[in-house]
């Protein structure tokens, strides 16, 4: 059976993100490029390809029962002797980040760990011992506050690299039609895996595009449609808007057309829907 390498994390977000990668460059962390800056909540583990909805779903369902994370960062210290690691502390809003980390602890996001959970942001994994005391001297000053709004799944690709693949909010979704047949539509900044399958042809959209926002709507966790494209000034710009075939005619594409105009009011943009759309 195919399987994936996941993992779960809080991206830093930009320009500390930056901040950490020039840190990281300056120690010689072999990983830039490969792995962006983050905290670990769920480390590699294997999933089963019939699997990733069950991962997706505890992944949306532990970020919509918390809100934003205010994280202090620094200063720097190490896991040396066990393993020589310099990392950022973490710090601020612990409680909801050690709660967030039970919840998304779960199969198939589960594994067995060697180590007790250390909230960390990694700056170098494998560092010369000898140069530990220094490099925690030099940097003992630093140190960063982020607001952190959202959870990341990550996907280990092709030369150990590393590329988020879904987000989930810290918000619940929009529930719509409760008492008849309900409706989720979840607001995110990347395509889903299970999402992009509705998608017309084969190139997923660029997860690096900025600006870039999704709607997808699910009816009892099941993928019934979705919608994508990015802001472009004052522009919202929709680049899909597909409903799965055995959902057509109940709405669903009303609903997501809805949840575009609000979408476009929130940012005080014009909204740009190029004719026909599926």
């Amino acid at each position: 059976m195919a399987r994936q390498r996941l993992g779960v994390a809080l991206l830093v977000p930009g320009p500390v993100a930056t901040e950490l990668d020039g840190l990281r460059r300056a120690l010689g962390e072999e990983s830039l490029g490969r792995i962006p800056s983050h905290i670990t909540l769920v480390p590699p583990v294997n999933v089963n390809d019939v699997d990733l909805p069950d991962a997706l779903a505890v992944l949306r369902e532990a970020a919509a029962a918390g809100g934003p994370l205010r994280l202090e960062l620094g200063p720097p210290t190490t896991f040396h002797p066990v393993t020589p690691v310099v990392y950022l502390e973490v710090g601020g809003d612990l409680e909801g980040l050690h709660a967030l980390r039970e919840r998304v602890f779960h199969p198939p996001l589960s594994r067995p760990l060697s180590h007790t959970f250390v909230p960390h942001a990694t700056l170098a994994d494998e560092m010369d011992p000898a140069r530990i005391p220094a490099a925690l001297s030099t940097l003992a000053a630093y140190r960063a506050d982020v607001t952190i709004d959202r959870v990341h799944l990550l996907r280990e690709g092709r030369g150990r690299v590393w590329r988020p693949v879904a987000d989930a909010p810290f918000t619940p979704p929009a529930v719509i039609g409760r008492g008849g047949l309900p409706v989720e539509i979840t607001e995110t900044v990347l395509v889903d895996p299970v999402a992009q399958r509705l998608l017309p042809g084969t190139a997923a959209p660029d997860p690096d595009r900025p600006g870039s926002w999704a709607l997808t709507a699910r009816r009892e966790g099941c993928v019934v449609g979705v919608a994508h494209g990015a802001v472009v000034g004052d522009r919202v710009e929709v680049e899909a808007l597909v409903v799965a075939p055995p959902h057509r005619r109940q709405g669903i594409g009303g609903h997501l057309r809805a949840a575009l105009v609000d979408l476009a009011a929130r940012r005080d943009a014009s909204l740009v829907m190029p004719d026909p759309l599926e």
